[in-house]
């Protein structure tokens, strides 16, 4: 019985809290791959993110640069990271982290370090703020949208919509506003956060349903995998959902990797109203949180993505599991403090 190829994987998005990471369910998936064997390497930005002390997920892990730090300091991190872990692929999970990794993939791919991410173009067109276009590019319905970067603008908007609005960040977050005090609200805090510009887009009444899935870059589906959120937080996070089976659903994401040509994982939110129509909200360009369901109901997405990174054979899958739910549940577990201050003080556990 010949042993399976042992394949280096840097991870981010351990903060597995009541707005979680993916990188905790896309661990899960790769150490569950059928075609190769792991060692995870857990990248954190916090020395409280749980995955850096949950062992049976990572195996090491180090502190990584805020994105905000530049892309120099974190090349340098991560030249040291592989000097020590001789790693394969990274699979970054945070939106705000794409932009710096896209930009230094080529750098990676000289270290020996693949990553399979959309290019700058996919990036950019499916973002918030270029939503409308992207609809009108690509034929989606989309709501109406636009930037706002200050209360003057957040004010000129209010007379062109009906309220209520949906408020977002460019990253995360997002609110209802019935009326201009709660979208000035929204929009300060938001802002704070995760900076300018808001979005403050049309709100579309009916139920919402998502789908992760996997396109190779050249416009073909490797997975699509829908669900229907069940119970869901204050935040808006998905904390249970349902496989279902949708072709309308499973169409339009067909067409949205065809038509853009998608390279990667993402995860595509929509509302359907009361007419039966699908409206895309938002186009994540990574793997979400729940994505764990796609890999219980049948399709390993995260193994599949290192396969086409490594370039490996890869078939696209062709079915999953219908009615199956996930539910998230925390629970709380005892760490040592010598543990915590290690990777405070040296960054790396």
């Amino acid at each position: 019985m010949t042993s399976k190829k042992i394949i280096n994987i840097g991870v981010t998005g351990l903060n597995a809290i009541d707005s979680p990471g993916p990188g905790v369910s896309v661990i899960r998936g790769l150490r569950e791959a059928k075609a190769f064997d792991v060692r995870i390497i857990g990248l954190s930005y916090e020395s409280l993110e749980p995955g850096i002390y949950m062992h049976d997920i990572a195996d090491k892990s180090y502190q990584i640069p805020y994105p905000s730090s530049g892309t120099a300091t974190l090349l340098e991190r991560l030249k040291y990271i592989q000097e020590k872990e001789k790693l394969d692929m990274i699979i970054p999970n945070f939106d705000a982290e794409l932009f710096p990794f896209m930009k230094l993939s080529d750098e990676l791919d000289k270290l020996g370090i693949k990553t399979f991410l959309p290019t700058f173009k996919q990036y950019e067109e499916r973002e918030k703020y270029n939503l409308p276009d992207f609809g009108e590019k690509y034929g989606f319905n989309v709501p109406a949208s636009e930037a706002v970067h200050d209360i003057a603008g957040l004010q000129k908007l209010a007379s062109k919509y009906d309220y209520p609005v949906v408020v977002k960040g460019k990253f995360y977050d997002a609110g209802i506003a019935y009326n201009l005090e709660q979208a000035k609200s929204y929009f300060h805090k938001i802002s704070a956060k995760w900076g300018l510009p808001i979005i403050v887009q049309e709100f579309i009444d009916g139920t919402e349903f998502n789908v992760t899935g996997l396109g190779d870059g050249k416009g073909n589906t490797i997975s699509a995998v829908p669900m229907r959120k069940q119970y869901i937080t204050d935040k808006g996070k998905a904390w249970g959902g349902i496989s279902i089976s949708d072709k309308q659903m499973l169409d339009l994401t067909d067409k949205f990797i065809s038509s853009t040509k998608w390279k990667g994982g993402f995860e595509l939110e929509f509302m359907k109203n009361k007419d039966g129509e699908f409206y895309i909200l938002e186009i994540n360009p990574r793997l979400p949180a729940w994505v764990y369901l796609a890999i219980g109901v049948g399709q390993n997405i995260p193994e599949a993505l290192v396969k086409l990174a490594m370039g490996m054979d890869i078939e696209p899958f062709r079915d999953y599991d219908v009615g199956k739910m996930f539910i998230r549940y925390s629970w709380d577990m005892m760490v040592d403090l010598k543990d915590f201050q290690q990777i405070s003080t040296f960054g790396e556990l």
